[in-house]
C-alpha cells in the first residue's frame, strides 16, 4: 500500500469542558486544494444532517455533530463503536471567501466546498478631466 491509499484511524477523543454527558471525537478530515478552492471531508459516521452544525463567526469554523445514542429498550452484549459528540474547528484564512462557502453530508461524509477570492484583474482606469 502507498502512502496515497486510504488509511483507517482510530477515533481521538479529545478533552474540554463537556456541557453534556458522552465522549467527544475529533473527526478526522482530508482537506484538498484546486486553483478556485479548497475541500474539506470530514468523517461523521452515525450523524444525520439534522444533527450537524457547521457555523462560521470570526474566521472560524466549526464542525459539531451528535450520534444519537442506542435505544433505552435494548441491552448491549458487545460494544466496539463508540458513539458521542463530534467536535472540531479551523482558522480560515483571508484567501476564502466566506461567503460562498457550501456544504453537503453523503454516507457520513460532510463535504465543506471552501472557494478562494477571485484576484483583482488587471484593468485600464478611465480619468475624467475638467
Amino acid at each position: 500500500m502507498n502512502d496515497k491509499e486510504f488509511q483507517p484511524v482510530d477515533k481521538v477523543e479529545v478533552e474540554g469542558e463537556p456541557t453534556q454527558e458522552g465522549p467527544v471525537f475529533t473527526p478526522p478530515v482530508d482537506i484538498y486544494e484546486a486553483p478556485d478552492k479548497l475541500v474539506l471531508l470530514a468523517d461523521l459516521p452515525g450523524v444525520e444532517p439534522a444533527e450537524l452544525d457547521v457555523d462560521l463567526k470570526d474566521g472560524i469554523l466549526t464542525i459539531s455533530g451528535q450520534v444519537p445514542a442506542e435505544s433505552e429498550t435494548e441491552q448491549v452484549l458487545l460494544e466496539e463503536y463508540r458513539v458521542g459528540r463530534f467536535y472540531r474547528r479551523f482558522s480560515l484564512s483571508e484567501v476564502i471567501d466566506q461567503d460562498k462557502i457550501e456544504a453537503s453530508m453523503d454516507n457520513g461524509v460532510l463535504t465543506l466546498v471552501l472557494p478562494k477570492i477571485e484576484p483583482a484583474q488587471p484593468r485600464k482606469i478611465e480619468v475624467s478631466g475638467g
